[in-house]
């Protein structure tokens, strides 16, 4: 006699992706124009950002480092590229130079880590610091704006038959970093570290490397969101992402509750990244006032960590 269908496991799995359905569901019949094609296109462009930054957060706590320096370090890698862009640089130079200051900010949170055994909880504060108060130097507070060269914004506002290039953004990032995690070595090792990093290091696993390469990738994924998010609005602020830390960390700990429950996993955080993209935009629609929407991004905070509180735990004190 086979067994019954085991429906606690089936809800730790799935119930809250089942949750962000039955969210759209209800924002659909509440919300006037949330089906809208242009809106859920818009909801789509911004999640874009959001997904890939948290990606790249996901990449670090895989490892159980935290880095929280992400949204500091696509400021000032945006004011980097907007400043070189605005000064008649080539796109490609200064598409380039986000990407190595992302990549850089990166290193050195994996060396402050792996290297002076700092936590991570405290060494990407003070890289976000010390990313802050470069982009307020670079720009003197004042944003970069003008008629910047086409070919550059194309990266973020160009479509690619008849799909916005933000979208396929995206999806490529997704799509490799679910690749590296699920189908190579590095990502297996990664993994294995992030889970138990002595026994990963008795078992041959180079743990340091892997936590360093951790932070880079998160470092390399704000570098690139700078550049996307540069050509996209057309203006570099030494703000300009300060909005996404707590969005894309939400959007990793959501994730974390689904798919694979209590890790970082790729689909997770994608679903993750839409559910609070729509959650923002369907209360904008409902005239809810702003601060609603605050309050509810805390509440989901709080409900992921109870759910994944060791792994947390141990990314921020190595405990």
């Amino acid at each position: 006699m086979s067994a019954g269908f085991d429906w606690g496991r089936f809800l730790a799995t799935y119930g809250t992706a089942l949750a962000a359905v039955i969210l759209f569901g209800f924002f659909a019949v509440a919300a006037s124009n949330f089906l809208n094609p242009v809106n859920l296109l818009n909801v789509l462009k911004q999640v874009s950002f959001l997904a890939i930054l948290g990606l790249g957060f996901g990449l670090a706590l895989t490892t159980a480092e935290l880095d929280l320096s992400f949204a500091n370090v696509c400021s000032f890698a945006a004011v980097v590229v907007g400043g070189l862009i605005h000064h008649g640089y080539p796109p490609a130079v200064a598409v380039a130079a986000g990407l190595l200051v992302g990549l850089m900010a990166g290193t050195l949170n994996g060396l402050l880590v792996t290297r002076l055994k700092i936590p991570s909880l405290i060494a990407t504060l003070a890289t976000a610091a010390v990313a802050n108060g470069c982009a307020f130097a670079v720009t003197g507070g004042i944003a970069f704006v003008g008629r910047w060269n086409p070919d550059f914004l194309a990266l973020g506002r160009g479509s690619l038959l008849g799909v916005p290039v933000l979208i396929l953004w995206t999806a490529a990032a997704a799509l490799l970093v679910l690749f590296v995690l699920k189908q190579t070595r590095l990502g297996m090792d990664m993994v294995f570290t992030g889970e138990n990093d002595e026994a990963a290091r008795l078992a041959g696993i180079k743990v340091r490397r892997m936590k360093l390469l951790g932070l880079m990738f998160s470092g390399l994924a704000a570098g690139l969101v700078a550049v996307l998010l540069t050509a996209t609005l057309n203006t570099a602020a030494p703000n300009i992402a300060a909005d996404y830390l707590l969005h894309a960390i939400a959007a990793v700990l959501l994730g974390m509750t689904m798919f694979e429950p209590g890790r970082a996993n790729v689909p997770g955080t994608v679903v993750g990244a839409a559910t609070i993209g729509m959650l923002g935009n369907g209360l904008v629609l409902m005239g809810a006032p702003y601060y609603v929407q605050d309050i509810m991004l805390g509440v989901i905070i709080v409900a992921s960590v109870a759910l994944s509180a060791s792994t947390l735990k141990k990314a921020a004190f190595g405990l």
